[in-house]
């Protein structure tokens, strides 16, 4: 893809994701009253809070907007399927499991959210969850459509 057509496609994207990026953007500067602290993560499309004192920990993308409990998205972490006792899955680097769901946000805007419940939430069932963690894994994969086949406990 030309740079242009791909600036373009960036900014549809980003466009298409703002009612979500917004509701983000409340969250995130409301936490920074409480110690988060904001970065811009240009390679990921999206402004990241770290040290959010609200949650069970982990992180939530809203639009383009990552909303993390810890000090850093590079961190490794391990991923649903391996919670989930499924498989022996290495641990994968947190920044590139939420850069697939900021992607999944520019395509789908505010048709995420409730395709995202619609396929199960918070889970290793979610499509969206495992093509995450495929993204995160292989660096290829973030659309949760058609859903490749398992090759040895990659999801």
């Amino acid at each position: 893809m030309s740079a242009p057509l791909r600036w373009m496609a960036v900014a549809l994207g980003l466009a298409w994701a703002l009612p979500n990026t917004i509701a983000g953007l409340a969250v995130g500067f409301a936490a920074l009253a409480f110690g988060a602290r904001a970065r811009l993560r240009a390679d990921d499309y999206a402004i990241a809070f770290d040290r959010v004192p609200w949650g069970p920990g982990g992180a939530l993308t809203l639009g383009n907007v990552i909303l993390h409990t810890g000090d850093s998205l590079d961190r490794d972490c391990a991923t649903y399927a391996h919670r989930a006792g499924l498989c022996e899955q290495p641990r994968v680097r947190l920044a590139d499991h939420e850069r697939a769901h900021v992607l999944q946000y520019m395509v789908l805007g505010p048709l995420f959210l409730p395709l995202y419940f619609l396929c199960g939430g918070i889970g290793v069932g979610n499509r969206f969850e495992r093509a995450a963690d495929r993204y995160a894994l292989s660096g290829r994969g973030w659309w949760p459509w058609p859903e490749p086949p398992t090759d040895g406990g990659v999801v």
